[in-house]
């Protein structure tokens, strides 16, 4: 992949990166892993859902912390045979600014050897501690296209809809919902409207719960039964 397409970051004192393409952080400046389990985990009824075979799919990549903190939720369910967890990044940060960036959460980092192994060698298709996960690198809107998987729960964590509109537009949207398995999840911290409209036009049954921290509201939804 070509340098342009390397995630390009800014530091925060704090220790959490911010996209200067974007101009938006990886994760929240409060905790990002309590976040991610608010919103992804527990915004898609996981770990209760896990099953063997069960796939989880994401949009934005990012640092591979919802990764991790999704490893550690398999792990408490008892690691059910089979499952998989698939992302598509547009913009991969190097093994470096990975790696920086994890140390904040020290939970996380015991857990990211094999990931930083795999990521620093250039594998985008490996396996931590008994997950397998592969990282689809390109513009999603093109990409997903192409995949053909079918999640039963998908993150969708891609920069601010109102700095990074391209990943939250009607089209992709109306993709994750082929992309979806029967009764199927969804979870995402943003509440925008049009997002939430694209998801219902999709096939899904949005809702509007709680966000994390300072953040009034996120969406979560689930995949309406098909017609025959």
């Amino acid at each position: 992949m070509g340098q342009d397409q390397t995630a390009k970051l800014e530091w925060k004192e704090s220790g959490v990166p911010v996209a200067t393409r974007f101009d938006d952080p990886y994760f929240s400046l409060e905790n990002g892993l309590d976040e991610t389990r608010h919103v992804f985990l527990a915004g898609n009824d996981l770990p209760a859902r896990f099953r063997p075979g069960f796939h989880v799919a994401e949009l934005g990549f990012g640092t591979g912390l919802n990764m991790l903190a999704t490893l550690m939720a398999w792990q408490a369910a008892g690691a059910p045979e089979g499952v998989r967890f698939t992302s598509f990044e547009a913009f991969p940060m190097s093994v470096a600014d990975v790696s920086r960036a994890l140390e904040a959460f020290p939970e996380a980092r015991a857990l990211a050897d094999p990931f930083l192994d795999a990521w620093g060698a250039g594998r985008r298709l490996f396996d931590v501690h008994g997950l397998s996960v592969e990282v689809v690198e390109g513009d999603a809107r093109k990409e997903l296209g192409r995949w053909t998987g079918h999640a039963d729960a998908w993150f969708l964590d891609g920069f601010s809809p109102a700095k990074n509109p391209e990943l939250w537009g009607e089209d992709l949207m109306t993709e994750i919902g082929h992309h979806t398995a029967p009764n199927g999840t969804f979870a995402t911290y943003t509440a925008a409207g049009f997002v939430r409209r694209a998801l219902d036009a999709a096939g899904f049954d949005v809702e509007r719960s709680p966000g994390y921290g300072r953040k009034r509201h996120m969406s979560r939804g689930i995949l309406r039964p098909r017609e025959i």
